[in-house]
């Protein structure tokens, strides 16, 4: 896909701010899962977590924004893995391997219903 060129400041402020809109909608009605991708995470196995993730949501046809994130200073509990349905709660699950992901999309996503046992925070939003 092309894009035009930009010809002035003023296009590249208003196609910024049109993305920062866009970017909110989408967290704000939408599916955010993001996956630790530090060294420490990567070390750990969230590279195959993610690609595991990428295809059950794919088969199961939801749709998700799935980004990857830096290391938080949890590199003991890597992969780590971050859902945010809708606006609401963040909920961070830790040491999520890829067979984890059809009972995490399945029960989480699917049901509403976190996996207790494998969380280890939930951050509201205010």
């Amino acid at each position: 896909m092309a894009m035009d060129k930009l010809n002035s400041l003023q296009e590249l402020s208003r196609l910024r701010e049109d993305l920062k809109r866009s970017t909110q909608a989408r967290r704000n009605t939408g599916t955010c899962i993001s996956v630790g991708m530090g060294t420490c995470g990567i070390a750990a196995g969230a590279r195959e977590t993610m690609e595991a993730i990428r295809a059950e949501i794919a088969r199961r046809g939801i749709e998700a924004d799935i980004a990857s994130v830096g290391c938080i200073g949890m590199c003991a509990k890597e992969p780590l893995v971050d859902i945010q349905q809708a606006g609401g709660s963040h909920v961070l699950y830790a040491n999520v391997l890829p067979e984890m992901v059809g009972r995490l999309v399945e029960q989480h996503l699917l049901a509403g219903q976190p996996i207790k046992e494998w969380v280890i925070c939930r951050m509201t939003v205010d």
